[in-house]
């Protein structure tokens, strides 16, 4: 399978986001970034003393996505859970500055938003590094009727979208038996990111997993076996019952796979030398799950979450593609494919 691209046509996909509605279950995850100025050597510990200078909370896991769908103009509708708690209640202050409704996400008491806390670190006028990383979890899972409220939600929400997006980081908020009782959906395609659990997830229309889940999930070493890549991607869609496939590779690019076609390998998009790869998969889910709903092909809509999971490992933290970005991404892959074909 030739990789083609019909630019015109991906401008026209990209233009029709805000026409588009999807429906985002998924687990809430508050993004801190701590960062610090080094000012000297702890005499407690051989430990550096960081000056403290800025605080940021941004959404990440399924929040990410939502995110990145906004930006992109779509219009999204977030179901999940946070805590009544300080990172809880800055998230939904997030989604609220960028009208994103949040009536479909639940504040529960004695739950502590899941929160991933990265300590950065740097002197003055240089980059910053992260040093390490604190992660706050619930202890518990969540309860049947938080589930079933959830599963209520998404039904309601997903019968007035184009499609569903499953965003499973494995806090509860999204699992396979809430997809199930969530039920048909007319339809809609539904794309799945599971970071520990997709082959449980049969019957869903797409799904979006890294090299290293892949391997995880059949028990393969894939490296630079091509042959191997290519039979995981036909396993995953034998097994899962998928209508299409991406793999994503890191500096590698992607594999994107569609039923009855061959797997179509994707290079990578811009400089493979990435800043900083937080929360690029929901980038790709993000972009990949608005492509379909507006009608896009397997292979229009890996090409896009190709162009935009580029644009993001460029950027520091958790971050975002507008949808701007995403049409200056085509016009200057565009202008590369020009002058590859003067050459």
């Amino acid at each position: 399978m030739k990789l083609t691209r019909n630019f015109e046509r991906l401008h026209k996909i990209v233009d029709s986001f805000p026409n588009v509605t999807v429906t985002v279950v998924g687990d809430m995850v508050a993004d801190e970034f701590i960062f610090g100025e080094i000012s000297r050597v702890s005499r407690e510990a051989p430990v550096l003393i960081l000056k403290h200078r800025d605080r940021t909370v941004v959404p990440g896991g399924g929040g990410n996505a939502v995110y990145n769908l906004a930006d992109l103009g779509v219009n999204v509708l977030p179901v999940g859970v946070v805590g009544a708690d300080e990172p809880g209640k800055l998230l939904l202050q997030c989604f609220r500055r960028k009208h994103i409704p949040i009536t479909g996400i639940q504040k529960l008491k004695g739950y502590p938003t899941v929160t991933k806390t990265r300590i950065l670190a740097g002197m003055t006028h240089t980059s910053r590094q992260q040093v390490v990383r604190v992660d706050r979890e619930p202890e518990n899972i969540l309860d049947d009727r938080t589930e079933r409220e959830i599963a209520i939600a998404a039904r309601e929400y997903a019968r007035a979208s184009d499609a569903l997006l499953i965003s499973d980081y494995g806090y509860g908020a999204a699992t396979p038996d809430i997809l199930r009782t969530i039920g048909k959906l007319n339809g809609i395609p539904v794309t799945l990111d599971s970071r520990y659990r997709m082959l449980e997830y049969v019957g869903v229309t797409a799904a979006t997993p890294n090299e290293p889940e892949v391997e995880e999930a059949l028990k393969v070493r894939i490296g630079n076996d091509e042959e191997k890549l290519h039979w995981a991607a036909n396993e995953l869609m034998r097994q899962m019952k998928l209508q299409s496939l991406i793999i994503t590779r890191g500096r590698d690019g992607m594999l994107a796979t569609e039923r009855k076609h061959k797997p179509l390998p994707i290079p990578i998009f811009g400089d493979d030398q990435v800043v900083d790869v937080t929360g690029a998969g929901d980038t790709v889910i993000a972009t990949f799950t608005a492509a379909l709903a507006a009608g896009a092909t397997t292979e229009e809509a890996a090409l896009l979450a190709n162009y935009a999971g580029g644009i993001v490992v460029m950027k520091r933290g958790t971050a975002t593609a507008s949808r701007a970005e995403l049409s200056a991404a085509i016009d200057k892959d565009s202008r590369s494919n020009l002058r590859r074909i003067d050459q």
